[in-house]
């Protein structure tokens, strides 16, 4: 384990458990990805790059379940883990889909459509609006993941281990290109549903603060 002081007056010390230490790793191979697929197009070694960072995407998708998993069973899940767990997984979306759609990290007959890209980014970047807002007009941070963001988040990272392995699978399935367009635009649906579900939710947790607030200044 490792300890971090938060330098609080009363000596309060945030453990940072192997969960969380794995997840920084998860944060942190974000680099390597990144830096293998602005190089799939290179004529020499493109290929050789893209099976690269096919491994080092699908080792941190896999790892992600599995810590989550872990975590519970073993009863070391923490409010920090909490809040790296689905940071890890969005820098890890937004960067694949941002590459997936520039001239230097798209897949060769396989074009990501632009407008899935933004209403994906555009989710997240609403639910960081949302935290920031919920956490100014409450001073708590939180941290309430719906069924919906869990699937749209599972879905998105299966698009993007679909894209990446198109070369490959489309020589045994010539339609994966159809298979792909499903993805894509159930990807951008679930990601507008779970925008809708998730403002609503902080909307009624505004909403009830407000009210226990009132009702505690009326005593």
């Amino acid at each position: 384990m490792i300890d971090f002081a938060l330098g609080s007056k009363k000596g309060c010390v945030m453990r940072l458990n192997w969960v969380n230490q794995f997840t920084i790793l998860r944060i942190l191979l974000i680099i390597p990805f990144v830096s293998c697929m602005l190089k799939i197009n290179d004529p020499d070694i493109g290929n050789t790059m893209r099976h690269i960072a096919v491994a080092i995407y699908l080792f941190m998708a896999a790892s992600d379940a599995i810590d989550g998993y872990l975590a519970r069973i073993t009863r070391q899940a923490t409010k920090l883990g909490a809040f790296l767990d689905p940071v890890a997984d969005k820098l890890l979306i937004t960067c694949a889909c941002l590459l997936l759609v520039s001239q230097r990290g798209r897949i060769e007959g396989f074009p990501f459509p632009p407008t899935v890209v933004v209403l994906i980014i555009g989710k997240d970047l609403f639910l960081l609006i949302g935290f920031v807002v919920v956490y100014f007009v409450t001073s708590k941070f939180l941290i309430a993941p719906a069924p919906i963001g869990k699937f749209a988040n599972a879905l998105q990272m299966s698009m993007v281990a679909a894209i990446l392995l198109a070369p490959e699978i489309s020589r045994v399935l010539p339609c994966w290109i159809w298979v792909l367009r499903v993805l894509w635009w159930s990807a951008a649906g679930t990601a507008i549903l779970a925008t809708l579900i998730y403002i609503r939710m902080g909307s009624r947790y505004i909403e009830k603060y407000e009210q226990n607030s009132a009702n505690n200044s009326n005593m």
